[in-house]
């Protein structure tokens, strides 16, 4: 009979409990860490899919292992040692299709004991690396966002395709290219020097923001929010300022924050759009309009705010306002002329538009959103239509309004910001 240390006989039922605890533990440990060790694993084997052979290698190993042996003191180390120590096995087995000149170099490469340290800051700063290799300005923008998903975020294929309206094959292609690119140029795995930094910084800014949007406002589809999609963009904005705290990326993760704190009042429970007027500010999340204003200071503190916490200062204002009516007008218009002239665009100042609109009335919002369409930008931009269409409204223009809305509407493909539209339609006749 076994016994245990103590001389008394081993329960079977005890280490079958604890056996079933060990493994629904390493299944915790897969959902929490499995892309940290992942990231890792590229840096010392150098080639993603090798790294997402080995990650799973290493994870069926814990599976049989641990529940026999116990789990290891540090099981995030154990894995990444695994999986390197499986893919090395994996490149010997696959030796006998190979040059034995091909194999020994791999095989070296990835038994380079000077790219071992697999710390605690080490992988931390791997994740750092995998952001950056996957938002590379030498990729372009929607294999850069479909690759952050899929590599960082450890989203499905299927997924990401669904979030952005994509066939999977088509998407999948778009991830094989991707890392190809990255292999094939050597792009380099690392955090970039502080002279390369605000360039390839405002590259992941992007990516991030762009990910965070879809699931803040879903650009089609019976969706208002994929809560999925922004849930992963703040997770990365705040590993981001955890290892980079650069202003800019403080606003972004603010701005994201109190954009995210009014979530569940922008939809009726029907699934309806309710306009930020409208909202009920007592469903607002307080614990992240609180957190993103705190991170808006800090951001503005610095004196070196970029666009992202230019647009988080304004949306703390939105946020801290008791109402529509009591939102100060004056201020918001105030950031948005700051906010033009750091980053100049018409989408700002059709928002800067509304906000005058709030604070002078809409023949003066209208003036400016006539002058912005006239130009011929934003004519394909729903959201300059359905403004526009308000303003008319508001003035009591009907046939112009109708018009403005018809116009908005054949631009919309979100199944509730047509429902929204229709009913603006409809109240008109």
């Amino acid at each position: 009979m076994e016994t245990q240390t103590n001389g008394q006989a081993a329960d079977p039922g005890d280490r079958e409990r604890s056996a079933a605890g060990i493994r629904e533990r390493t299944e915790t440990l897969y959902r929490a860490e499995s892309r940290r060790v992942f990231a890792t694993l590229i840096r010392l084997l150098g080639d993603f899919d090798l790294a997402e052979e080995a990650l799973h290698d290493a994870f069926r190993a814990a599976l049989e292992q641990w529940p026999r042996e116990g789990m290891p003191q540090n099981p995030r180390a154990w894995l990444v040692s695994a999986g390197r120590f499986k893919a090395i096995d994996g490149i010997r087995r696959r030796a006998r299709f190979d040059s034995v000149e091909d194999v020994a170099e791999q095989v070296e490469a990835v038994a380079d004991e000077t790219a071992a340290p697999w710390d605690a800051e080490s992988i931390e700063d791997d994740r750092l690396r995998l952001v950056f290799t996957c938002c590379h300005p030498a990729l372009a923008p929607d294999a850069q966002i479909a690759l952050t998903l899929r590599e960082v975020c450890g989203l499905t294929t299927e997924e990401i395709a669904h979030a952005f309206l994509s066939a999977a094959p088509t998407l999948a292609q778009r991830i094989v290219r991707a890392k190809a690119k990255i292999r094939d140029a050597r792009i380099p795995y690392q955090v970039p020097a502080p002279e390369e930094l605000p360039e390839r910084l405002e590259s992941v800014l992007r990516v991030i923001y762009l990910v965070f949007n879809e699931g803040y406002s879903a650009s089609s589809g019976d969706s208002l929010t994929r809560l999925d999609l922004s849930g992963e963009a703040i997770r990365l904005g705040r590993l981001l300022i955890e290892l980079l705290p650069e202003p800019e990326a403080i606003g972004l993760l603010a701005l994201m924050l109190l954009h995210e704190s009014r979530r569940t009042a922008r939809a009726s429970p029907a699934g309806e759009l309710i306009l930020l007027a409208d909202q009920d500010r007592s469903r607002w999340n307080r614990e992240q309009i609180a957190e993103g204003s705190a991170l808006v200071e800090r951001a503005l503190a610095s004196r070196r705010a970029g666009p992202y916490a230019i647009q988080a200062a304004i949306a703390a204002v939105h946020a801290n306002a008791p109402s529509a009516e009591a939102t100060d007008w004056s201020e918001i218009v105030g950031l948005y002329d700051v906010l033009l002239r750091v980053d100049p665009s018409p989408v700002i100042e059709l928002n800067r538009a509304v906000a005058v609109a709030m604070r002078d009335g809409p023949s003066a919002g209208l003036a400016l959103i006539d002058a912005i369409l006239a130009r011929g930008d934003l004519q394909d931009y729903r959201l300059a239509h359905a403004a526009q269409a308000d303003m008319y409204r508001r003035l009591d223009r009907t046939e112009q309004a109708r018009d403005a809305y018809a116009r908005a509407l054949a631009l919309t493909r979100q199944e509730p910001e047509r429902r929204f539209l229709e009913r603006r339609l409809a109240e008109l006749h």
